[in-house]
């Protein structure tokens, strides 16, 4: 995610609060070290695919260095794979919520072999402690926020966990089950404070979706302000949230919101109900709107190949983005994101999705699917190829080579894209965050 991991330092605090010896270490910033041979436990967090695809070799490494550790995955995809990391000789696999289970198995007082991963079941209410960040890579090694010519250092905490919503593509569904916990303002602001004393001046709100609980959201941001007069911070919003609550707009710009991040996903509103995002093609314009009245980008993310996706709805995905003058806000990557469908996902509720659906891939750890269309496939492949190689190029410049593409393959001329709102203003992070 580009961020020091708060799914580290959150856990480090309880269990050194606990007595034990902790060591903490980002495999993304960091090298593999030796003393691992000689730990009693080792904890991976698991809170997104990626994360989970390039954490199973380091597994199966720790397990070869060191057989008698007791190994432990947490996070939201652990109880997604826990067939899959149960084989690797994982013992114990913790879901939502996981810091007081991790301290009962890390001290040997649970054997349940996994915890906190009953979906079906209550999530507890944990008494949060605000996480020990040391010993973790400095923030400045981390993503750093672009506006202009400013660049500033990007730290990143969470003011609540879970959601209340149930979009069927999300992971945070399968295990929170529409709960969602708040993280008290106090323990939220002594996280921030810790990190603008080792450098932080932006602060991205990891929250699935800030306005869950949006009288907590509001009175976080507003003690935020009082105590950070010149930080800068970033949330994430639902299309439906910034249309309920758009009266709040004004108090997150206010307050030093600079932009808000939404998962559109879509502008076909077939699509947008399969996915139940609640919302539909035309509240995402009413959100741009809003959002651009009181003073806050939006940026939009998207799955944008999917096993509905057709060559014309790609082409007006992409005039969608021109039109609403959003090509400067939409990380090049989205243009290229394809439908993940892995264990436990509410997509495989779609019988229809069964036509498309491959067996599971232990690899790549989800159902692959291929679309009934081969030139849609293709068309996809070249995006990622495009977005892929063009990591230097501009977001104009790699959104107009595919929009080229997608004009291509519809054999019709590559006209240029209509013309949009050019803004080098845009603020915007250098790690996308993305699955």
């Amino acid at each position: 995610m580009g961020r020091q991991p708060f799914g580290l330092a959150s856990p480090a605090a309880w269990l050194r609060d606990a007595g034990v010896e902790v060591s903490c270490l980002d495999l993304s910033r960091q090298p593999f070290p030796a003393e691992l041979a000689s730990v009693d436990f080792v904890g991976f967090h698991l809170p997104m695919h990626t994360a989970t695809r390039l954490a199973i070799p380091v597994i199966k490494r720790v397990r070869a260095l060191n057989p008698r550790a007791r190994l432990c995955c947490y996070g939201l995809y652990a109880p997604l794979n826990k067939s899959l990391l149960r084989g690797l000789g994982v013992h114990d696999i913790l879901g939502g919520e996981y810091e007081a289970d991790l301290v009962d198995v890390a001290l040997g007082r649970s054997h349940v072999g996994i915890a906190g991963g009953n979906r079906a079941g209550r999530l507890p209410r944990l008494r949060f402690v605000v996480p020990d960040r040391s010993g973790l890579p400095p923030v400045s090694r981390y993503a750093t926020l672009q506006q202009g010519s400013d660049r500033r250092v990007v730290g990143y905490t969470e003011a609540s966990r879970g959601c209340k919503h149930f979009c069927r593509h999300c992971p945070v569904v399968p295990e929170y089950n529409g709960q969602f916990r708040v993280v008290p303002a106090d323990v939220v602001l002594a996280d921030i404070q810790c990190q603008v004393d080792a450098g932080a001046q932006h602060i991205t709100f990891g929250d699935p979706d800030f306005f869950n609980g949006v009288g907590h959201a509001a009175a976080v941001v507003q003690a935020f302000a009082r105590s950070f007069p010149d930080l800068t911070y970033d949330v994430t919003i639902k299309v439906e949230h910034l249309l309920k609550h758009r009266d709040k707009l004004e108090v997150l710009r206010a307050t030093g919101c600079l932009f808000v991040t939404s998962a559109v996903e879509s502008f076909d509103d077939s699509v947008l109900g399969r996915l139940q995002k609640g919302h539909t093609a035309v509240d995402v314009t009413r959100a741009v709107d809003a959002c651009s009245e009181a003073g806050l980008t939006l940026v939009p993310t998207f799955v944008a190949f999917t096993p509905w996706t057709t060559l014309e709805s790609y082409r007006d995905f992409l005039l969608s983005v021109t039109q609403l003058g959003l090509v400067d806000h939409v990380a090049p990557i989205q243009l290229a994101i394809r439908l993940l469908v892995p264990h436990g996902s509410r997509l495989l509720e779609l019988g229809e999705l069964s036509a498309y659906l491959g067996p599971f891939d232990p690899v790549k750890l989800v159902y692959p699917w291929r679309h009934p269309d081969a030139q849609v496939d293709a068309l996809s492949a070249a995006v990622g190829s495009v977005v892929g190689r063009g990591l230097t190029a501009s977001r104009r410049e790699l959104f107009g080579r595919v929009w080229e593409l997608a004009h291509e393959s519809l054999s019709r001329p590559a006209l240029h894209p209509p013309a949009s709102l050019s803004r080098t203003d845009i603020p915007y992070l250098n790690e996308p965050w993305y699955c």
